[in-house]
């Protein structure tokens, strides 16, 4: 009596399985490439819009402590007073001692100097001008030097970056975060830096005073 050699369909299934070996690998391939295609899907976000009111390069610049800014005096009395505003957005003149300065437009000062001189001096006319107007810029993420960035206004976020060291090997270029708050709220939007880097024309994002900037990781 002669065995069969032959093997029945139930002989090639694995223990606890219902699928024949020769369907696993294909299979397998499956599970990978989802679990690989949901991994990229979690690392891609839909770009944030715009923030509202972008600054641009003629936005009226607010006071900011660490300005330096020149107060001339109409009234010879007074000598012409060149002062840095305060941490606490304060700096002191005479006659009037501490008036508040840091964010407020550079001629509404003047005009509140004018008002608080009025009856102090014969020509309360009073010439306000910012010296040196500084902002601070954090960048953080896949820069080559990230930290705190001091400039004098008015800068794009792609010089900020630049002046950080520019992106790592390991960041995006096209997925820069530029967070601001507005109202008190905190609000991000999403930059794409790539065309700046090829030379292309575009128009430039200007950064403002306590802005954060992150340079997120390429995901190639």
């Amino acid at each position: 009596m002669t065995q069969n050699s032959g093997h029945t369909w139930d002989d090639r299934q694995l223990p606890g399985t219902s699928y024949p070996t020769g369907e696993l690998p294909g299979l397998s391939f499956l599970i990978t490439f989802l679990v690989f295609a949901a991994l990229m899907c979690g690392g891609c976000q839909s770009p944030l819009p715009p923030l509202p009111n972008p600054p641009g390069p003629k936005t009226a610049v607010r006071l900011s402590p660490g300005d330096v800014i020149k107060a001339s005096y109409a009234d010879e009395t007074i000598p012409d007073q060149t002062q840095k505003i305060r941490r606490d957005g304060k700096l002191s003149l005479p006659l009037i001692g501490e008036v508040t300065a840091a964010g407020k437009r550079v001629i509404d000062f003047q005009h509140e100097l004018v008002r608080r001189y009025e009856g102090q001096l014969e020509d309360n006319e009073v010439l306000v001008t910012l010296e040196n107007g500084v902002a601070t810029v954090t960048v953080s993420g896949f820069a080559n030097k990230p930290g705190t960035i001091t400039f004098d206004r008015p800068t794009t976020v792609y010089q900020a970056i630049m002046q950080a060291g520019g992106v790592s090997d390991y960041g995006s270029a096209s997925n820069i975060r530029l967070t601001r708050i507005i109202n008190g709220v905190q609000l991000t939007e999403t930059i794409n830096l790539r065309p700046a880097i090829r030379g292309e024309p575009l128009r430039p994002k200007y950064v403002q005073d306590g802005d954060v900037i992150y340079i997120a990781r390429s995901l190639f």
